[in-house]
């Protein structure tokens, strides 16, 4: 009987394996992107609710906060969809979290309701 292992590797040889990326990954990142694109049109839509049925500059106001809004998180769910797809394609080992971008995106929103409340509170 030998003392040597079965699979004898020499010192600093790498064995490549080929690693599968599963084709669930990729719609996960899709599902996570539509659902991105679901919240910034209901807020969009909020924003041209405003802008029509708001008659002073309050509502115009308020109107533009929310659409930019929108338009950021569009914005940011297309720049992360792109980011965690081409480090899927690379087979990147990394987290494909962001803790920055949907908070610094509830901020916004939340600043524009203060702002939209604040107005409206105090007679714009």
């Amino acid at each position: 009987m030998s003392s040597q292992p079965l699979l004898s590797t020499s010192p600093g040889k790498r064995i490549a394996l080929p690693t599968r990326v599963e084709p669930k990954v990729f719609f996960a990142n899709e599902r996570t992107f539509l659902s991105w694109l679901n919240f910034a049109v209901l807020l969009g839509g909020l924003g041209v609710g405003l802008l029509n049925f708001g008659r002073d500059n309050v509502g115009r106001l308020c109107a533009a906060l929310f659409t930019s809004v929108a338009m950021a998180a569009m914005l940011y769910a297309l720049a992360t969809f792109h980011w965690r797809a081409r480090s899927i394609r690379l087979r990147g080992h990394a987290g494909f979290d962001d803790r920055y971008g949907p908070t610094v995106l509830a901020l916004a929103l939340a600043a524009a309701v203060v702002v939209n409340l604040i107005l409206r509170l105090t007679g714009g």
